[in-house]
Order: C-alpha cells, then sequence, then structure tokens
C-alpha cells in the first residue's frame, strides 16, 4: 500500500509532511483504517505499535508559538519540548490521535504522560517502565512490560499482536531501516551528495507519517540526490549530538554557515536509531534486548564511557571535523551527560561546540555567530 504522490519537490513534499501532526499522509492512514498512536522516546519500540492496523507517530509540536496554557500545568523550569507538546494537546491538535505510548524516560516526560491524564483524550494511554541498567534482571522487567503493553494494545483495539504479527513488523522496519541506513552511508563521501537538512527532514518526515505509505520515498530522495549531483561546497563537517531535535530548520542554520552535517547521534536522528533489532527469537526478547543495549540513551546508568566511544568512532568514520553537542535547556538528562561528554571528546583530539536551546527553533542570529566562530576556531 502505498501514497500515489503529487509533487514536484521531493523536498517541499517532506517539508510540509512536517507542518501539521495530521497531515494528508496520516489523513488517508486513517481513512484507510489504520490507527495512529503517538509516542515521545526512542525507548518505545516501534514494531510493535507498527504491528497489523497500527502506526505510530513522533509527537511533535510544529509551529507552537508559546506555552502559555501548558505553563500553568508544568513548571517553567520544565524543558520546553514537553511543554509544547502539553500546549498542543491542549489546543485538540492531537485529538486525531486513538492513543499514546511514553516511557518512564526522564521526570519531565513523565510529568507530561500524567498531566495528558487529567485531558482523558485519547481512551488508551500506556507509559512503559524502562530499567536504567541493563542486566538480566532488567531484560526479565522490559519483557514483562513489553508483554503488558501488548496485552493492553491487543485488548483495546481488537488486533492480532501475536509473536508473528510482531516478527513481522520487525522485518518490515528493518527493511526500511536498512535503506535509510544505505542513504546516510553516502554522507561518508567526501562531497556528500545531499545536505544535512535535507536528510534531516527526510527521517523526520518518516517519524511524522505512516512508514508503509511512503516506502518509496527513501529511492526517490536517492536518486534525487544522484541526478543532482552534489550539494554544494562546505567549509566544515559537522556530527551533532543531544537529545530532542525535531526541526530541520535547526540543522539548516548551522549549514547556512557552512557546515555540513553529515552525522547524528540524537533522539530523533539516525546514529542508534537506524539500528536493526534482531530478527531471531522471541520477538519482545529481540526489542528488550535492543532497548536495552543497543539505544545508548544517556539515561542509562554506567555506560558513559560506552557511549562516549559510540559517538567518538562515528565522528570519526564519517569524517567530522567537529562535533556540535545540542541540549535543550533544562534537560536534566543531557545537560549531565553533555558536561562529561566535551571533556571526553576534548581529550579525544575532537573540537567541541556545546549549545543549549528552547525546543522551538529561535535565536537564529546568535546560534549562527557561534557556529561560524567555532569553525574558525577549528581552520586556525
Amino acid at each position: 500500500m502505498r501514497v500515489l504522490l503529487k509533487m514536484n519537490n521531493l523536498q517541499e513534499y517532506l517539508a510540509g509532511l512536517l507542518d501539521d501532526p495530521c497531515n494528508e499522509v496520516v489523513e488517508q492512514a486513517v481513512a484507510y483504517g489504520m490507527i495512529p498512536l503517538g509516542y515521545t522516546c526512542s525507548l518505545i519500540p516501534e514494531p510493535v505499535l507498527s504491528a497489523g492496523r497500527l502506526f505510530p507517530l513522533r509527537l511533535r509540536a510544529p509551529g507552537v508559538s508559546g506555552t502559555e496554557t501548558a505553563d500553568i500545568y508544568l513548571s517553567s523550569v520544565i524543558c520546553s519540548y514537553t511543554r509544547s507538546l502539553l500546549e498542543l494537546a491542549l489546543d485538540s491538535k492531537y485529538d486525531f490521535l486513538k492513543g499514546w505510548v511514553f516511557a518512564a524516560s526522564c521526570d519531565h516526560l513523565r510529568r507530561l504522560y500524567d498531566n495528558l491524564g487529567y485531558l482523558n483524550k485519547p481512551e488508551f494511554s500506556f507509559i512503559l517502565d524502562v530499567p536504567h541498567k541493563n542486566n538480566e534482571a532488567a531484560m526479565e522487567w522490559l519483557e514483562l512490560e513489553l508483554e503488558k503493553l501488548r496485552t493492553a494494545l491487543s485488548s483495546h483495539f481488537n488486533i492480532d499482536m501475536s509473536d508473528e504479527v510482531i516478527s513481522t513488523s520487525i522485518k518490515e522496519n528493518n527493511i526500511m531501516l536498512a535503506e535509510l541506513r544505505s542513504i546516510g552511508d553516502m554522507r561518508k563521501e567526501a562531497m556528500p551528495l545531499f545536505t544535512g537538512t535535507e536528510f534531516h527532514r527526510l527521517m523526520m518526515a518518516l517519524q511524522a507519517a505512516p512508514r508503509k505509505l511512503l516506502s518509496d520515498i527513501p529511492g526517490r530522495f536517492r536518486d534525487a540526490a544522484l541526478k543532482r549531483g552534489g550539494a554544494g561546497k562546505f567549509r566544515a563537517r559537522f556530527m551533532i549530538v543531544g537529545g530532542e531535535l525535531d526541526d530541520p530548520a535547526y540543522t539548516g542554520v548551522i549549514e547556512s554557515m557552512g557546515g555540513r552535517v553529515v552525522a547524528d547521534r540524537y533522539c530523533t536522528g539516525s546514529f542508534p536509531g537506524l539500528e536493526p533489532i534482531s530478527e531471531s527469537g522471541k520477538p519482545l526478547a529481540a526489542i528488550a534486548l535492543y532497548i536495552l543495549e543497543k539505544n545508548r540513551c544517556p539515561r542509562m546508568m554506567e555506560e558513559f564511557d560506552r557511549r562516549a566511544d559510540y559517538i567518538i568512532n562515528i565522528a570519526r568514520e564519517y569524517s567530522a571535523d567537529g562535533i556540535i553537542i545540542q541540549t535543550i535547556k533544562f534537560c536534566d538528562t543531557w545537560g549531565v551527560e553533555s558536561s562529561l561528554l566535551v571533556a571526553a571528546l576534548r581529550d579525544a583530539g575532537i573540537p567541541v561546540l556545546r549549545l543549549e536551546r528552547e525546543y522551538r527553533t529561535g535565536g537564529e542570529g546568535q546560534l549562527r555567530t557561534r557556529v561560524q566562530a567555532f569553525i574558525e576556531s577549528m581552520k586556525k
């Protein structure tokens, strides 16, 4: 099942999908009888939310102009990502969702989940309790949590959530991820055929609409890049690291100063988001193993060295001249992690720029100034 696309410019089309949580592809999926489920974190298992007629949508807040109403319920020292989501929920922008699934990934998202519960919409809601450590007891706990999620989805929506169905969902998901990885690997080239902004837009569009209806988009993206034959000159290759970053405009500001983003390790990015889930054994066990071992979220305790080495290796593999660490203001998890990470990266001889921002892209002038100064410092 595919969407019949009528567009002259792929990038304009992808950008259009990001303008509204209930975009035209989501509307078409709902008309087909598919069931949209919102989720907020990379710890949420997308293959479970993709089983059968279900499809996952990454919760975003495009176009939010302020959080005045949400601030009544959430403190002003709660990160602006969670406040922005609540603002749109209060404004009925997520009413088309049939459910949402959260992870107890940080205190801010837990507070958001509690407040959304007071709205009692949609009727289905679930929070996944993910352990903070990776050991045998954690695996057993997470498998039980995933079983609870499967049972709740099956019961509420009256759909088949058997091992066979979830295994099929994992395989279909891995096929799409493999294609996106092959496109992402093209960024290793000395002169990448597309910008980091364009790739960011591709990644986000496939999280903002059902992938089953956009299965031809990665191929079109690759063909368009090859046909164009280049994305222009640049002065420095960057890797962006950090938490939630769902606005390609932020990447665009960085690249407007002569940077080229060739790798990304953030919650909505390609690392580790495009790594496959094992297709062998019991599917829920494979998903639990992926969440605990491969997600590499800074909320996981006693694994900082492994996370730092992972970032360093990617930066070198993609020939990044420097790393930009971006964190949303008041994000406790990434606030602590980034301080340690700056030191580790500098010890490895990698130039680092640390940026703090709000969820909404703003302060472009200051961002451009800091990126330009960072590039100049690397060229000395």
